[in-house]
C-alpha cells in the first residue's frame, strides 16, 4: 500500500458495491421463498407417491438445503465489504490527518513517504527548530496508516477469496461449510474466552481488522487487556483503559466507606471497649489505600519521561480482583531480543512493593543493556498476574499459591512467544523468593517455552535437580547472598523440619559430608548439588540487596538475560 492508493481510495465504491451484494442478498431470499412456496410446497400437497417421488422429494430437499447455504454465504460477502469499508476508511482517515498535519508544520510529504522542509530560519517558509522531530513524528503516523490499510486489504482479500473459493468449486452449496464460515465470522465478534490457547488468539486477532481491533480494545478492554496472545501495544492500550475505571471505581469506594469511626466505644473496669465497626472500616480502607497506591504507582511509572534509565513501558495486566494484579514491561516484549519476566514473591500485589518490583525490571533492563553494550534490545516484566502468599507466616510455608499461579504463568509466556515479531527472541523467566517456587512449580507441571531460567534468593522450587526443570541446566542459574535468611527456610512438611535442620546444619558444620540442602520447597537451588550455574553475590546481600546498583548479582543477572556467560 502506497500513500497516493490509500488517499485516493474511493470508499464509496465498496460501499455500493455492499449494497449490491444486499440487493442480490435480498433478492436471492425471495427466490428461495418463491421455490419453497411454487416447487416445495405444491408438491407436498400433491399426494404424489412412489419410488420416483421419493428420489424426487429427497433431491428437492438437498436442493433446498443447497440454496440456503448459497444465502449465507453472499451474507457473508457484505459482511466482509462492511469491514473492509471501514478499515480502509480509518486508514485513509489517519492518513489524511497525518498529511494534513505536514502541511500545517509546513513540510512536504513525498509519494514515497519522505518529509522535506525549508531549513532556512530566514526563509517565511521556515519549519520551525523542532522540525525533525515533528516530522519523525509525521513519518511515524504515515507508515501506521499504510500499515493499517495494507493489514485491512490482506484480511478482507483472504476472507473474499476463500469465499469466491467456495463459489466456484461448489463447497459454499454445503451447509456444513457455510455453518463453519458463518461461525468464524461471528467469532470476529466475540473476545476469546479466558483461558484460549495464546496462539489461537493470536490468529483471532490477526484477522481483525484494525478498524476492528481498535473497537474490541474500547468496548471489550477488560477482555482484551487481560488475553495472552493479544500484542502489547493493544493490552496496553486497554489496560489504560481499566486502570482509569480501576482508579475511579476505587475512589467511590473509599468515598462509600464514609469518616473513620470512633476508636472505641466506651470503657468498662478502665479497659476500651473497641468499636466493630471501626475494624471493619479500616479493613476496607487500607485495602483501597493500598490498590490505589499500586495505581499511582503505575501511572508515575507510565508517565515518566523516557530516557536511558526509563524505557517506555506498558502496562499489560491490571485488576483490582483480590489483592490485585499488575504486569507492566518496560520495554516492547514484541520486538526486543531479550525477553525476561520477573515473578517477585511473598507480598507481590497491586499495592505494596510494585515500586521496587517495577525498578527492578528497570535496573535488569539497564544491566542487559550493559552486557551487550546496547547492541540489543531488551524488555523486562514485572508479572504480578497471580495470587501471591502476603505473609512470610503462615501462607509463604505452603505451596498452594504456586500451584494456583501454574496456568496463569504457563499461558503468559506462550503468549510472548505467539505475539513476538519477527526472529525469535532469548526468553528468561526471573524469580525471587516465594517467586522462584512458583517459577520452579510450572516448569516442573507444566514446562514454559523458555531459554532460560533465573532463581534468586529460592526457598526451593519442587525439584531435586536443575535438569528436573525441562531446561537445559547450563541454563538455570541461582543466587543467594551471604546474609540472606531465605537458607534457614523450613520445609513445608513440618514433620520433615528436625531432621532437616540437623542434615542442614551438619553440612555446614562438617558433620554431614553430602547434606541434602533442603529448604522449604526442596533442595535449594543455589547449593552445587542442584546443577544450576551460580550466580555471584556482593558480600552483605541480604534477601532484597540482589539489584544494588553495580552489585555482582545485578550484573549477573543482566549478563543471564542476554543471553551471555556470566563469568
Amino acid at each position: 500500500m502506497d500513500i497516493k492508493t490509500l488517499y485516493d481510495a474511493n470508499i464509496n465504491n465498496i460501499t455500493v458495491a455492499k449494497n449490491a451484494y444486499d440487493t442480490l442478498y435480498s433478492a436471492f431470499g425471495q427466490h428461495i421463498e418463491n421455490w419453497q412456496h411454487d416447487v416445495v410446497d405444491r408438491l407436498g400437497h400433491s399426494e404424489w407417491t412412489g419410488t420416483a417421488a421419493g428420489h424426487a422429494n429427497t433431491r428437492i430437499q438437498f436442493l433446498g438445503n443447497e440454496l440456503q447455504a448459497a444465502k449465507q454465504e453472499l451474507g457473508l460477502i457484505s459482511k466482509a465489504l462492511t469491514d473492509a469499508a471501514e478499515g480502509i476508511a480509518a486508514a485513509q482517515s489517519h492518513l489524511i490527518s497525518a498529511l494534513d498535519d505536514a502541511k500545517k508544520n509546513k513540510m512536504t510529504v513525498a509519494p514515497d513517504g519522505g518529509i522535506t522542509w525549508d531549513k532556512d530560519p530566514n526563509s517565511p517558509n521556515y519549519a520551525g527548530d523542532k522540525a525533525e522531530a515533528t516530522a519523525k513524528e509525521i513519518g511515524k503516523r504515515i507508515t501506521a496508516a499504510l500499515t493499517e490499510a495494507d493489514h485491512t486489504d490482506q484480511t478482507i482479500n483472504a476472507r473474499l477469496g476463500h469465499l469466491a473459493t467456495n463459489a466456484t468449486n461448489g463447497t459454499g452449496l454445503d451447509s456444513a461449510t457455510a455453518k463453519a464460515d458463518q461461525t468464524a465470522t461471528d467469532a470476529l465478534n466475540q473476545v476469546p474466552a479466558a483461558g484460549t490457547d495464546p496462539n489461537s488468539v493470536k490468529a483471532w486477532w490477526n484477522g481483525l481488522t484494525d478498524a476492528q481491533q481498535q473497537h474490541m480494545i474500547q468496548t471489550e478492554h477488560d477482555k482484551v487487556g487481560a488475553l495472552d496472545g493479544i500484542p502489547a501495544t493493544a493490552r496496553h492500550q486497554a489496560n489504560l483503559i481499566n486502570l482509569q475505571r480501576g482508579k475511579e471505581r476505587i475512589q467511590r469506594q473509599l468515598d462509600a466507606l464514609g469518616p473513620e469511626p470512633v476508636h472505641n466505644l466506651a470503657t468498662y473496669n478502665g479497659q476500651p471497649i473497641k468499636n466493630p465497626d471501626y475494624d471493619d472500616w479500616k479493613q476496607k480502607h487500607d485495602d483501597l489505600e493500598d490498590k490505589m497506591h499500586g495505581i499511582e504507582t503505575i501511572e508515575d511509572r507510565l508517565n515518566t519521561p523516557v530516557d536511558a534509565d526509563h524505557p517506555p513501558a506498558f502496562l499489560l495486566g491490571f485488576d483490582t480482583k483480590g489483592k490485585g494484579h499488575a504486569i507492566v514491561a518496560v520495554n516492547n516484549p514484541d520486538t526486543a531480543d531479550n525477553v525476561s519476566t520477573y515473578v517477585p514473591g511473598t507480598g507481590a500485589r497491586l499495592g505494596g512493593s510494585l515500586h521496587s518490583d517495577i525498578e527492578r525490571s528497570d535496573l535488569m533492563v539497564a544491566s542487559a543493556n550493559q552486557a551487550t553494550g546496547n547492541s540489543k534490545t531488551t524488555s523486562s516484566i514485572t508479572w504480578v498476574g497471580y495470587a501471591a502468599p502476603q505473609s512470610i507466616v503462615p501462607d509463604a510455608a505452603f505451596d498452594i499459591f504456586a500451584k494456583a499461579a501454574e496456568n496463569d504463568l504457563h499461558s503468559f509466556e506462550t503468549g510472548l512467544r505467539a505475539t513476538h515479531e519477527g526472529k525469535p527472541s532469548n526468553n528468561t523467566i526471573l524469580g525471587h523468593s516465594y517467586g522462584t517456587t512458583t517459577v520452579g512449580y510450572t516448569l516442573r507441571d507444566k514446562g514454559l517455552p523458555v531459554d532460560n531460567v533465573v532463581l534468586i534468593a529460592s526457598p526451593g522450587v519442587g525439584v531435586e535437580h536443575a535438569r528436573d526443570l525441562g531446561v537445559d541446566p547450563s541454563h538455570v542459574f541461582a543466587a543467594q547472598g551471604d546474609i540472606d535468611s531465605i537458607k534457614f527456610a523450613p520445609p513445608e512438611d513440618a514433620d520433615n523440619f528436625a531432621s532437616n535442620l540437623i542434615n542442614n546444619a551438619g553440612g555446614s558444620f562438617g558433620f554431614i559430608d553430602e547434606p541434602d540442602h533442603h529448604v522449604a520447597f526442596g533442595r535449594d537451588p543455589s547449593v552445587p548439588q542442584f546443577g544450576a550455574q551460580i550466580i555471584p553475590t556482593s558480600p552483605g546481600t541480604d534477601h532484597s540487596g540482589y539489584w544494588e546498583n553495580g552489585s555482582a548479582s545485578l550484573i549477573a543477572m543482566g549478563k543471564a538475560i542476554a543471553g551471555k556467560p556470566i563469568s
